[in-house]
């Protein structure tokens, strides 16, 4: 399986090394070509407007779009709002998902937190009956989501934290900081 992980900025090093761990194989993409033969694309988190500047600098908006139109991109913490069709500001999106998300919604940096979550949708790749731990960073909240969009985790307020459309997935925390590879292989098997 060959996997790309957008490399213009933020946390790209972590998720390559669990999907190679994985048994993937993992390309970090740069420029449109470096899309070719890839079968999904990782969006990583830290900060979405500069992913998304670095994104239009190198020519790759475009091509990051019909990518995505044929194959399954999962978005991080930034990642995600870059994915989404709305982050409530002026800012460059790849406009797939349809999901309206908050930037920064928790709080600085200070605010960071960590919290264990039951996440129905990971019993799909592993038998494992642990709760997910969730890291939150600067992190984004997804405000609401379109009619075709699967909420797959929200924190026990109900507010959400990942979802799902079709081939597109979105989450809000950063799981390629934990130990934890069980939402690294729920995007391989959205890409098989």
């Amino acid at each position: 399986m060959k996997i790309g992980v957008l490399a213009l900025q933020g946390d790209f090093i972590e998720h390559q090394k669990i999907m190679e761990g994985l048994g993937a194989q993992v390309s970090q993409v740069r420029l449109p070509s470096d899309l070719k033969s890839l079968q999904g694309l990782v969006i990583p988190g830290g900060e979405s407007t500069t992913i998304g500047k670095l994104t239009m600098d190198f020519n790759l908006m475009e091509p990051l779009r019909q990518f995505a139109r044929e194959h399954a991109v999962w978005g991080t913490c930034a990642g995600s709002i870059f994915l989404s069709k709305d982050a409530s500001r002026q800012q460059p999106l790849l406009g797939m998902m349809d999901i309206k998300v908050e930037r920064n919604a928790f709080g600085r940096q200070v605010d960071s937190f960590e919290i264990d979550l039951d996440i129905p949708c990971l019993k799909k790749v592993s038998d494992e009956d642990t709760p997910f731990h969730a890291i939150f960073i600067r992190a984004p909240l997804i405000e609401s989501v379109g009619k075709d969009v699967e909420v797959l985790a929200s924190l026990p307020d109900g507010r959400i934290i990942a979802a799902q459309e079709g081939h597109w997935l979105a989450t809000s925390f950063h799981p390629e900081l934990t130990g934890d590879t069980r939402f690294h292989r729920y995007f391989m098997e959205m890409i098989q």
